[in-house]
């Protein structure tokens, strides 16, 4: 990288230039990445850390779960955009559930009931739709239900919204995920 000098006719300012390495094209500018920079967390005791150090392990435990509910909601929601026919489109998605629960259930079911609220949660963080309205949206309102009063059963509850401004379990799990790297990233 070489730094040129350029001279601007109408003032006695003189410009600096970078002319990058096979680029023909001096910029006034060196083009970077967003930085985040976090500051170092501080616990009121000990308590207050083990309860972080535990809610860092189960997040970054099920966060990839999160992460794949949402590509796999998007890429559903555009094949049935495309599908025409009420009838096709309630056919498509019960097939689709199918396969997901056979692929997912045995995974799922090894969650404990922390990972489970939290995998709630990040769904609600990735997608921006509750669990609950997302079955009732894609299924319906009756399986929302059966879903909801079966997951009360374990104290799930699928209408949990995240909420990092109010919540400071949310708040934590956002700083988990940056710190992880899992969020402030380009991809």
């Amino acid at each position: 990288m070489t730094l040129v000098g350029s001279a601007v006719m109408a003032q006695d300012e003189v410009t600096p230039k970078l002319i990058f390495p096979g680029d023909p094209i001096p910029k006034e500018y060196v083009d970077l990445k967003e930085v985040i920079v976090l500051q170092p967390i501080k616990f009121n005791n000990y308590d207050e850390l083990r309860r972080y150090a535990i809610l860092k392990r189960r997040t970054l435990k099920v966060y990839p779960y999160a992460q794949l509910a949402s590509n796999r909601l998007i890429t559903l929601r555009d094949r049935l955009s495309s599908i025409k026919g009420k009838r096709k489109k309630k056919r498509y998605t019960r097939k689709v559930e199918k396969y997901l629960q056979g692929e997912f259930t045995d995974e799922l079911k090894k969650l404990t009931r922390s990972e489970g609220r939290i995998l709630v949660k990040l769904i609600h963080r990735e997608t921006g739709s509750t669990t609950h309205a997302i079955i009732k949206d894609l299924r319906s309102g009756w399986r929302a239900f059966i879903y909801q009063t079966t997951a009360k059963m374990f104290d799930i509850d699928l209408r949990t919204e995240f909420n990092p401004q109010q919540v400071e379990e949310d708040r934590w799990i956002d700083d988990i995920l940056y710190r992880s790297g899992f969020l402030g990233q380009e991809k």
